[in-house]
């Protein structure tokens, strides 16, 4: 039996990431219990359980009354055989006794098996608490150990630990392929050691299980963090972020030091600094804004590269303005699809009214306009940036 049982004992160790001693105790602790169930008219103290993985030895044992002639209950233990563990025993004393497991019956099994079960949840909680709540809204470095070619789902791994990163969490761009737009996504490769961000810890009082992304806002401001010492040190702040990811982000930023250029330090001596974060992005473009208290000087910086002739608040319990900027910045001021506007809204949490210096009388077509509208209003967006988060 002793044999089967180390067989097990470290199969579930490796399975549940356990060391050997935690889950000793844990085990002797779940038949003590057992025992006690098994035996209920004994006391607490009566019993003691033995596990040595080291000499492979697993016993149980109970005291037991010491009577002359054959025992009557489970509790008793004849002069005979008594005298076999202790020598200097006499009637009536109190003998440890080994006790074989089977004896307890199905059901106590099984309530020893429910035990270890719960135990090692715990532990694994308690483990899983302890590696990643201080990780979270933070980036950490995995190794790519699978990917699905099916559902796209990639497993990585840090510290023993497997985390998936779903499809919708990976980086993508577009491209037409017979005229329609088809995403296509980040090359990983199995081995690969990629950045991610812990976005949030979910399950947390049952078995938790960290979420990470590579499309978070939070991984475009946490790269600059790391990448730029001034961010990390808050000589630099990072005021807001915006972001579509695979396609553009915006980050507004400003300096404590009067010396030090807020924007001229996330781009660093010959763009390496931000050349460091594009490259981890693949590509994506990335505005970095000046920040500024002023909301009208903050939306107009916002809207770059678009030139603005003037943003006026319009107002300011809405979070709504206007902006005019010349007939031939509108189409950049709004963006393909909206982006370069959207953006601009979600990154100064107002609702942009984007309007040309002179507005054709009869305009052919107001679509770019009019859908950016649509998307622009600011509870909408938060809402969006929510499930982007």
């Amino acid at each position: 039996m002793n044999e089967g049982f180390f067989e097990a004992l470290a199969a579930l160790g490796s399975e549940n990431s356990v060391e050997q001693a935690l889950l000793v105790e844990k085990i002797e602790a779940a038949m003590l219990k057992a025992a006690q169930k098994a035996y209920p008219y004994a006391e607490d103290d009566d019993f003691r359980v033995e596990i040595d993985p080291a000499v492979r030895r697993f016993d149980i044992f109970m005291k037991k009354s010491v009577v002359e002639g054959e025992p009557k209950t489970d509790y008793e233990v004849s002069y005979e055989q008594a005298k076999l563990t202790d020598p200097d025993c006499e009637l009536g004393d109190l003998v440890e006794c080994k006790v074989d497991p089977v004896k307890f019956g199905r059901s106590i099994a099984q309530f020893a098996k429910q035990s270890i079960r719960t135990d090692l949840r715990t532990i694994n909680r308690q483990q899983m608490m302890e590696k990643f709540e201080s990780k979270e809204r933070q980036i950490i470095t995995v190794k790519v150990t699978q990917i699905d070619p099916l559902r796209g789902t990639v497993t990585v791994e840090y510290d023993h630990t497997e985390l998936y990163l779903s499809r919708n969490e990976q980086l993508f761009t577009e491209t037409l392929v017979d005229g329609k737009p088809v995403r296509v996504y980040e090359p990983l490769k199995e081995g690969q050691l990629i950045k991610v961000f812990v976005t949030t810890i979910a399950n947390r009082e049952k078995r938790p299980i960290p979420r990470i992304s590579r499309v978070d806002k939070g991984f475009v401001e946490k790269l600059f963090e790391q990448v730029i010492p001034e961010i990390a040190d808050g000589t630099v702040e990072i005021h807001a972020v915006s972001r579509e990811a695979g396609f553009r982000s915006k980050i507004a930023v400003s300096s404590h030091d009067p010396n030090v250029d807020a924007v001229g330090t996330c781009i660093g001596p010959h763009s390496s600094r931000i050349n460091t974060v594009l490259k981890e992005l693949h590509g994506e473009k990335i505005d970095i804004i000046p920040y500024s208290e002023d909301p009208e000087e903050f939306i107009t910086r916002a809207l770059a590269p678009a030139t603005v002739i003037s943003t006026t608040i319009a107002d300011d319990e809405t979070r709504s303005a206007t902006v005019i900027v010349p007939n031939d910045q509108l189409s950049l001021a709004i963006g393909n699809k909206g982006q370069n506007a959207k953006l601009a809204a979600k990154l100064t949490g107002y609702k942009i009214d984007i309007k040309p210096e002179f507005p054709d009388p009869e305009p052919e077509s107001d679509v770019d306009a009019e859908g950016y509208e649509m998307l622009d209003d600011v509870s909408e967006l938060n809402e969006l940036d929510s499930a982007e988060s």
